[in-house]
């Protein structure tokens, strides 16, 4: 079971405590701004993207496997910033979309 995020954050905290003691004020104040600042750029990109996440639950929503198809969509609509519109076909709206190819040379994106 993977640990939430607060416990990280506390395990992290805790010797930069101890460090900041002995730093200047100025220094251990941009450090802990620093830290914040990526704890929440790293929520936001886990989060994933508004946009795609609706786009691709449009594309999906007749797909026999719907997890796979949303996560794929998902990859491809976060590198290219596109969906087709519908749930099949229509890749000439977003040619990055359809260029994109698995290992075995087969369309990536759903």
């Amino acid at each position: 079971m993977p640990h939430p995020p607060s416990l990280y954050l506390t395990i992290l905290t805790f010797p930069l405590i101890i460090v900041i003691q002995k730093m200047k004020p100025y220094l251990a104040t941009l450090l802990l701004i620093c830290l914040v600042l990526t704890s929440s750029f790293f929520e936001l990109t886990m989060a994933g993207s508004a946009f795609c996440d609706s786009k691709c639950g449009e594309r999906c929503a007749k797909a026999s496997v719907k997890d796979r198809c949303l996560k794929y969509c998902g990859i491809c609509c976060e590198k290219c910033k596109c969906v087709p519109s519908g749930t099949y076909g229509n890749k000439h709206e977003c040619p990055c979309y359809r260029d994109m190819k698995n290992s075995k040379g087969k369309p990536k994106c759903p």
